[in-house]
């Protein structure tokens, strides 16, 4: 690669997504000399950008206001959400015992003792008499241990997107007894798997295979199993818990693309080049002394043999310190399709540079949280010690409004990742040519910067923006010969 870029990405609604954050730097202060702040989760205060105010729950509810009234209106917000939120539970609690329908039977018993005695109404007291006979054969159903082992069996905990996942329930009955039937639930996602398990004689064994929908990238939790008893008449139910969930993820679709060995940091352990230098490891070719070269590199058995003073030449040894910087904003896509072809571009990319025993780093966009008086400037690393690692945690990314768009993403990694030899920002097709070149701006001069820009369905084009290069695929196999164009280039 001999050219700068960026490129960012859109997500998918996935069933689950893991909201929990790792630490990452900030940096922070202007250009012009200010001081900028490393510590991860501080505010950026001293420089200017437009994402200074964020677009999040504060601003929303009272904008850019700062004194005591705003504080308070934004704290009764905060606190009538954690109330909300355990009663919420609370309901759900109460709502795994008690169905719809059984509340409706507890209303009309309540309020039919109440009218009956009280009003004296022969007719109402009948109905509630008959309503609480059918609680009390409701809880005789209830009573009871259940005499079987339930187990949840998974092939495999990973999966690329629209790959078939299978799970078998595994049902054992280990007493001597005969173990009356059940209603098995296994949530998968945000649905659930019902089965009606029939009853087992001692030792018997029941199993079942279900499958689960991969057709969005994410991490699926499957289970917890629980099995459920309840009435005929279905008024009460008990749950019980059998089996801890497992999370399958859903990898993102990735490509074999070109080595991504082109811009390098020099390094005599690395790989041989084409520039010539004068000390190094891999020898070249002879040329005449000149004023300033090392008298160590004389080749005397040439000199003798010329009668002219000949020095070795070598090609320089480089390896290369690659970053990929994936942004997470709304802002930086025009629709869910290009943020998913833009993971998959960044997993490409990054499986590649793990293939090729590059030292990498991938980041993403940082999110500011929903009650930050400021803009976080702060990136992400994701986990690159391996192939699955990357792709677990880019499973996990979800694109949002508060993150931060590409032009800072591209300078907080600047700031917070030393030694980058090549840089690739992924992005959405909303992301302008300026804007492009604004970010490339942030990194060092000799760092090749690569933007890649997600656009599905376009024809791919390869162009130059200064020193710039910006790929544009339509599809995920685009890359492959984009990137080698640019590599010739």
């Amino acid at each position: 690669m001999s050219s700068r870029s960026d490129a960012a990405s859109r997500k998918d609604a996935a069933p689950r997504k893991d909201t929990a954050s790792r630490a990452a730097k900030t940096s922070a202060g202007s250009r012009g000399g200010s001081t900028r702040s490393r510590t991860a989760g501080r505010f950026d205060t001293g420089f200017s950008t437009s994402t200074s105010m964020p677009s999040n729950a504060r601003t929303r509810i009272v904008g850019a206001r700062d004194g005591v009234l705003a504080d308070a209106i934004v704290a009764v917000v905060r606190t009538s959400r954690k109330v909300g939120a355990a009663l919420a539970t609370a309901a759900r609690a109460v709502g795994s015992v008690v169905t719809a329908l059984g509340w409706a039977i507890l209303a009309v018993l309540v309020l039919g003792f109440a009218a009956g005695f009280g009003l004296g109404w022969i007719e109402v007291l009948a109905i509630a008499w008959t309503a609480l006979a059918l609680v009390l054969l409701a809880l005789f159903f209830l009573i009871g241990r259940s005499g079987y082992e339930i187990s949840l069996r998974m092939p495999t905990e990973r999966v690329v997107v629209g790959e078939t996942a299978a799970a078998e329930i595994v049902v054992t009955n280990p007493s001597r007894r005969r173990a009356t039937g059940v209603t098995i639930e296994i949530p998968v996602g945000e649905g659930l798997a019902e089965f009606a398990m029939p009853s087992l004689a001692g030792g018997a064994e029941y199993s079942d295979v279900f499958l689960v929908p991969t057709s969005h990238r994410g991490v699926i939790p499957i289970g917890p199993v629980r099995t459920v008893r309840g009435d005929p008449v279905g008024l009460l139910r008990r749950e019980l818990v059998w089996e801890v969930a497992h999370d399958l993820y859903v990898h993102p679709r990735t490509i074999s693309i070109p080595s991504t060995s082109t811009g390098l940091l020099r390094d005599l352990e690395g790989s041989s080049t084409r520039d010539v230098t004068s000390n190094d490891m891999s020898f070249h070719a002879l040329r005449e002394y000149l004023p300033g070269d090392e008298r160590r590199n004389i080749h005397w058995k040439s000199t003798a043999r010329t009668g002219t003073y000949m020095v070795r030449q070598f090609e320089e040894t480089r390896r290369s310190h690659l970053i990929v910087a994936l942004s997470l904003s709304n802002g930086d896509f025009a629709s869910d399709e290009e943020f998913e072809l833009a993971v998959s571009v960044a997993g490409s990319l990054g499986v590649r540079a793990i293939r090729d025993s590059r030292t990498l780093a991938v980041v993403v966009s940082e999110k500011t949280p929903e009650f930050a008086k400021r803009t976080v400037f702060a990136l992400k690393p994701l986990r690159t010690m391996s192939r699955t690692s990357l792709l677990d945690d880019l499973s996990l990314v979800e694109s949002d409004d508060t993150a931060l768009p590409l032009a800072d993403l591209a300078r907080v990694a600047a700031d917070d990742v030393a030694g980058v030899s090549v840089a690739f920002l992924v992005c959405g097709s909303t992301v302008t040519g300026a804007q492009l070149r604004a970010a490339s701006m942030r990194f060092p001069l000799g760092v090749e910067v690569v933007a890649v820009v997600c656009d599905p369905g376009i024809t791919p084009s390869l162009r130059r923006i200064a020193e710039l290069s910006v790929v544009t695929i339509g599809y995920l196999e685009d890359l492959q010969k984009s990137l080698a164009r640019a590599a010739a280039v």
